[in-house]
């Protein structure tokens, strides 16, 4: 049987959240995850940041989660589904997790608190006292840029210790802090990255996978970038990179995931490109920079690769 420190490998996807009319599109959301789950993707994220969890109601994420195990039960493949948490008040997350215990999930992708700037002594505190209640495993979330504080390798080492803290998705956008920890980490603690833009160097660098909003697109040729890694195929891994990297960047011209949902959108996956407040919609220049891209990938000017 498969421990869920064994699972955290591979390509992962940051589920964008599907809305119509301002409420939850549970018949987009079963098509977005019928369609990942016959693509090579290990895992899914659901409602962390690309899935705009911070608008999401409790009630939408146990539909959202429900939705999600329906369609990976009924494609047959042992795809992982971890559901993203975030609050700066661990007392509240603690509910919060016991809220949750009995649904249809595998994990937890808990970030760093925001805005709050707690110690490195308060996050060890913090993440060891939801890993003690949790139900299921836990994976944390380093992404100072966006909560305004960095959990350090110290605190990291330590917490990668507690048996049910089984991985990391690193954000810290330090390279030469990523490569230590990587270096360090014990025995079967998984580190997948989280910078879209920073994939290939984090997994020539020894990462294990990745979690990122961009393999929305291009699914196959994210996978065999690691594949061909995997294999000690740098080149070719790198000439793949070379035609998805630009992705990246388009992806985030404008706050994620809205560049990423027009995307969708356009190409039939989820009925409309709504976002919730604070987010918008793209902006008009970049709507038809997408649209450009859009066509140029349909008329086969990207080469897929062949697996």
């Amino acid at each position: 049987m498969t421990t869920a420190r064994e699972a955290l490998h591979g390509l992962w996807l940051p589920l964008v959240t599907p809305f119509k009319d301002g409420q939850l599109d549970g018949g987009s959301l079963r098509r977005l995850v019928a369609h990942y789950a016959g693509a090579p993707v290990d895992g899914f994220i659901l409602g962390a940041t690309t899935g705009e969890g911070m608008t999401l109601a409790l009630a939408e994420l146990e539909r959202i989660a429900a939705l999600t195990r329906a369609e990976v039960r009924a494609s047959g493949r042992p795809i992982a589904i971890y559901l993203g948490l975030s609050g700066s008040n661990t007392a509240k997350l603690c509910e919060t997790l016991d809220e949750t215990a009995a649904w249809p999930i595998d994990g937890y992708l808990i970030s760093t608190p925001h805005y709050v700037r707690p110690s490195q002594r308060g996050l060890l505190r913090h993440f060891t006292t939801l890993a003690d209640r949790a139900a299921h495993p836990l994976m944390i979330y380093n992404i100072p840029y966006r909560t305004g504080v960095n959990l350090g390798n110290d605190a990291m080492l330590q917490l990668a210790r507690h048996t049910n803290i089984v991985g990391l998705k690193d954000c810290c956008a330090v390279r030469e802090q990523s490569i230590e920890l990587l270096r360090q980490r014990p025995e079967g603690f998984a580190i997948l990255t989280g910078e879209d833009a920073q994939y290939f160097d984090a997994l020539a660098d020894g990462a294990d996978g990745a979690i990122l909003a961009s393999a929305h697109l291009e699914t196959e040729t994210f996978a065999a970038i690691r594949t061909l890694l995997l294999a000690g195929n740098r080149d070719d891994a790198h000439a793949l990179w070379r035609m998805v990297a630009p992705l990246t960047q388009l992806l985030f011209a404008e706050p994620s995931p809205a560049p990423l949902k027009h995307w969708l959108w356009r190409t039939g996956l989820i009925d409309s490109a709504e976002v919730r407040l604070p987010m918008v919609e793209v902006g008009a220049e970049l709507a038809r920079r997408l649209d450009r891209e859009i066509g140029r990938r349909r008329a086969g000017s990207i080469l897929h690769p062949a697996m």
